[in-house]
């Protein structure tokens, strides 16, 4: 086949005419896969057509490619999987287009890629899907996973076709007969394709099924029949709705469905499944198209035969225009020899008659020619304005061309701009990710310093429990050497009294012996003067004589004894010395041991102060960061649109003034021990976050506070902070540790409660009594307010539905509904609310009355009853926006403001209500959840109310393929020129709305006696 007459039909077949793809064009498409083998040629023309700019045409792409896949060359799919991403990119581009062509493109681009996909990755099912029972029992494998997960593609599968299905017929007008449109025949025509790949899916999708609950638990498989009866049952409908459409009842025979849905968990259902056939009739072909050729008759026909056939079909033209050549011809001569004149002038006659007829026919023959060519000249004038119109779709075709390089451009610069942006975010994260790992890194030192700190900490404990068992030995060795001196003391006095006790026997027998002298010279007197008894005598001098001996041999004993004694004495003495000495060099070593010990607990208890104020350094810079991170909050810009309140700052305040008295009691402490910087530690991190964030919502503050007085708050912030810095240098350096004073501290926070305490509101006209009462009047009226807004919201709803219809009515009810869902989870809100409020009430009054609790408390009432006033005028004006809205007088945006407002009013309420409740109280949880319940309701409220904005308003679909280049240049120079105006006016009313805020602020300030105290 010629691959031209295969473009020609692509382009005939693909046209941007809002008309079925005639069925010829077609199967010369198909034809021409199977004569190629693949599809390149249909992709080298396809690639040429505007498919992006044109949803018409990108349908019937879809419809034609469709074809191929099912009854192309097989080749088609490989050829095509190259393709996947561009159309997975343009189903993406028309999914943009919430109706029209455009969202039945996206729809059927999805469709033909799960088709393309499905097939890839199961190669053994055709493109037509048809298969015998035993060809798909062969695709499992006898796995029983892979039967599972085909079915899970096939249910994938069967999911597209039916959004197809149901996208086509809710694109159309069922009202009215429009199977018999061209535009309706045009979306329809596609279905066919799809009907006969319905039904090949839902057979295969049965036995699939039968065949896993034979194989596994019905519990598994629950979730593959509710998915089955969901599609059954859509499948069934549209199948019932396509048989009743006059187009498809000519052209194709869709089978019905069983009324139920076959039944897994019964094994013998399987043989009551009937599969659905579909059914073309032969005459079911349009009627511009052709007798179907078979490729393999196409390819094997026989050139000679054909030629055969022609030569014949042109001699019975010719026997037909001039007669027959046979025997009886007048011009054969060979049969005239035998004639006479008669039969001569007979034949002359014959054929003059036969002349005038042929100049009869010639005449007839030229009419024909000049009615031939003036049909000819008719065509050729069709044809040269067909070729005129393709020059012009040609010069379009350039034009858009032309666009798509300046977008192409334009989307280069975008890409670059997304690279640098790229880049600089990359350097950004690298800067994030290195200022996290020095953060990891502090965190790591600190954490270090903190393990060195807790094992120095035991190594003290360590070295105090030596010292106290060193000072304990030592006094052990004291007492030790009392004792022994106390000994050798006992020794000395023994052995000078046996020393003197020896002298005093010495000494008596000294004087024994001199009185025996004595009495010896006299006796010797006596023996001169008495010879006479000298026989007396003698025997008296011989008993002195033994009794001389006796007293000599007993000096001699007590001399010996004395000897011994004096030994022993000497042996004393010289142990008593040597014991001496060892205690001695006891007590020296011991005294050394002491003195390493002192040197080596001084130098613990050095290192120990060294990194006590390491670690307090460290604590400090961190503190110092974050304080000097706060104060970068007050020239930062993006803060300007945070808040706060009055009260909320003077608590932080306070908190911050009472973590600075911890802080300077810490720092006395750790004057007076440095070897214990905890409390000083745990005073500065809690003092530094106290104060930064005092400082931030001072910022907040000043931002909805009159021009003077934010300027005052800001610049106290701001001095506080660099007295704090101040302070914190001074706690760096140990030269200032001791001097380092907080009293400016103090007297700047001071000076930002006093501003504070300026900018809070004071109620003028109420007395203290009376606010307790003002109280519950303004919650019940808040309430009463809500329960009205709830009721008028259900009536408009009410009326909505009798008035509208259609579109409007689903809006309204959706905006309606959430409103009323907002209004509900207010009115829950406010009550518990009250609930906190009366839990707070009766856990701090004490003995005193409420009245009296709210009078005490009238800073915190007043704001009580400035949010309950809130939420109710934020119902109100919600209720009047939505039913403004509802009667088409009003905005989408008023409904989305007024619903931001009143969650605002309720966030107010409950930073009111919780400031004084604690932090472990049931109803202050049940609060926070209510909160976040209006939040959810806010954002369905906006969600509703833009949704419902974007289905009313009416969507252009931007299509530029009738605009010339310098039409496309001009609306882009307005549409530039407009931007801009936009832009500058946006500017405007946002420097309007700031003027606003600030003015409001202004007069809530007087109208609440916030200057009360200036004047």
């Amino acid at each position: 086949m010629d691959i031209g007459k295969t473009s020609v039909s692509i382009n005939k077949a693909i046209n941007a005419q809002e008309v079925a793809v005639k069925e010829k064009h077609a199967r010369t498409c198909i034809l021409g896969t199977h004569h190629e083998k693949g599809a390149h040629t249909f992709w080298s023309v396809v690639n040429r057509l505007p498919l992006s700019s044109n949803a018409v045409l990108c349908w019937k792409f879809c419809h034609v490619f469709h074809k191929l896949l099912r009854d192309g060359h097989p080749s088609v799919l490989q050829d095509s999987m190259r393709y996947k991403n561009e159309l997975s990119d343009m189903s993406r581009m028309w999914g943009h287009l919430s109706e029209g062509y455009g969202r039945l493109s996206c729809i059927y681009l999805k469709l033909l890629i799960t088709k393309m996909e499905f097939h890839s990755k199961n190669p053994r099912f055709p493109g037509n899907l048809q298969m015998t029972d035993r060809q798909l029992e062969e695709t499992g494998e006898n796995d029983v996973n892979n039967f599972f997960q085909l079915t899970v593609e096939m249910f994938d599968y069967l999911e597209c076709e039916l959004n197809l299905f149901q996208a086509v017929f809710s694109s159309l007008d069922m009202s009215r007969s429009v199977s018999v449109t061209a535009a309706g025949q045009c979306r329809l025509a596609p279905l066919i394709q799809v009907i006969l790949d319905c039904s090949h899916l839902y057979d295969y999708t049965v036995k699939l099924l039968f065949k896993l609950h034979s194989c596994l638990p019905a519990d598994t498989l629950q979730g593959h029949r509710d998915r089955f009866h969901e599609q059954f049952r859509k499948l069934k409908e549209l199948f019932y709705r396509s048989s009743n459409l006059q187009y498809f009842k000519r052209l194709i025979q869709i089978p019905q469905l069983p009324e139920n849905a076959p039944n897994f968990l019964r094994a013998s259902a399987l043989s009551e499944h009937v599969s659905p056939v579909v059914v073309i009739p032969v005459e079911s072909t349009s009627p511009d198209s052709e007798p179907v050729v078979e490729t393999d008759d196409l390819v094997e026909m026989d050139s000679s035969s054909q030629q055969l056939r022609e030569e014949s079909l042109f001699d019975d033209k010719f026997d037909d225009l001039f007669g027959s050549t046979g025997p009886t011809d007048p011009f054969n001569f060979n049969s005239q020899n035998g004639m006479s004149k008669d039969d001569r002038d007979k034949l002359i006659e014959q054929l003059y008659r036969e002349i005038a007829s042929l100049k009869d026919e010639m005449e007839s023959f030229k009419v024909e020619s000049k009615r031939l060519i003036s049909q000819l000249r008719g065509r050729i004038s069709e044809l040269e304005a067909e070729l005129a119109e393709q020059q012009h779709l040609k010069q379009q075709a350039v034009d858009e061309n032309e666009f798509v390089k300046a977008e192409l451009e334009e989307v280069k610069k975008k890409r670059d701009d997304t690279e640098k942006a790229q880049r600089s975010l990359t350097e950004i994260e690298r800067k994030a990710q290195a200022n996290e790992q020095r953060y990891t890194k502090l965190k790591e030192k600190y954490t270090e310093l903190v393990q060195n700190h807790a094992d120095l900490l035991r190594k003290n404990a360590e070295v105090t429990k030596q010292m106290t068992s060193f000072r304990q030995t030592q006094e052990d060795m004291e007492q030790i050497k009392k004792e022994l001196e106390e000994t050798v003391h006992r020794l000395k006095e023994d052995i000078q009294q046996k020393a003197q006790e020896q002298t005093r026997v010495l000494e008596s027998l000294q004087k024994e012996l001199k009185f025996r002298n004595e009495e010896l010279v006299s006796l010797k007197s006596s023996h001169e003067d008495s010879r006479q008894s000298s026989t007396v005598m003698a025997s008296t001098i011989e008993s002195l004589t033994l009794e001389k001996t006796a007293l000599s041999e007993a000096v001699d004993q007590k001399a010996s004894t004395l000897a011994i004694l004096q030994e022993e004495l000497e042996q004393l003495k010289e142990a008593l010395s040597a014991e001496r000495d060892n205690t001695s060099r006891t007590v020296e070593g011991l005294q050394n041991q002491l003195n390493e010990k002192e040197n080596h607990e001084q130098a613990l208890e050095k290192q120990l102060l060294d990194e006590q104020f390491a670690l307090l350094r460290c604590a400090v810079e961190e503190a110092e960061r974050i304080v000097q991170d706060a104060l970068s909050r007050l020239d930062d810009p993006l803060h300007v649109g945070c808040t706060s309140s009055a009260d909320y700052l003077i608590t932080r305040g306070q908190a911050a003034l009472d973590s600075l008295n911890r802080l300077q009691d810490g720092h006395m402490k750790y004057l007076s021990d440095r070897s214990d910087a905890s409390n000083l530690l745990q005073s500065v991190t809690l003092f530094t976050h106290l104060l930064g964030d005092a400082i931030v919502q001072g910022s907040a503050t000043s931002h909805l506070a009159p021009m003077e007085e934010a300027d005052r708050l800001s610049d106290a912030c701001k001095q506080c902070g660099n007295e704090v810095l101040s302070y914190f240098s001074s706690l760096k350096d140990t030269a200032t540790l001791s001097s380092a004073d907080c009293t400016k501290v103090r007297e700047s926070l001071n000076q930002i409660n006093t501003i504070a305490e300026e900018l809070r509101p004071k109620g003028r006209d109420v007395k203290q009594e009376e606010l307790g009462d003002l109280v519950e009047q303004e919650m019940s009226a808040t309430s009463a307010a809500i329960e009205a807004a709830t009721t008028r919201i259900e009536e408009m709803l009410s009326k909505s539905r009798e008035g509208d219809t259609g579109v409007n009515l689903e809006v309204n009810e959706r905006i309606l509904a959430s409103c009323t869902d907002l209004m509900h989870a207010v009115k829950m809100l406010v009550l518990t609310s009250k609930d906190l409020q009366r839990d707070i009430v009766e856990s701090e009054r004490g003995a005193a009355s409420q009245k009296e609790f709210y009078a005490k408390n009238s800073r915190w009432t007043e704001g009580l009853i400035s949010a309950s006033k809130a939420v109710g005028w934020g119902a109100t004006v919600l209720v009047d926006a939505a039913d403004m809205v509802v009667q088409g007088k009003g905005k989408f945006e008023e409904l989305m403001v007024c619903s931001h407002e009143i969650a605002a009013s309720t966030a107010q309420l409950v930073a009111a209500s919780k400031v004084k409740a604690d932090k472990d109280n049931t109803n202050l949880g049940r609060l926070r959840q209510a909160s976040r319940g209006v939040n959810e309701a806010t954002a369905n409220v906006v969600a509703s109310t833009k949704s419902g904005k974007s289905q009313i308003e009416e969507k252009d679909t931007m299509d530029f393929s009738s605009m010339t280049l310098t039409q496309i240049k001009r609306q882009e120079m307005d549409t530039q020129v407009h931007v801009l105006e936009l832009e500058s006016q946006l500017q405007k009313e946002r420097q309007r709305l700031g003027e606003l805020r600030k003015k409001h602020y202004e007069l809530a300030g007087v109208s609440e006696g916030w200057d009360e105290d200036t004047k």
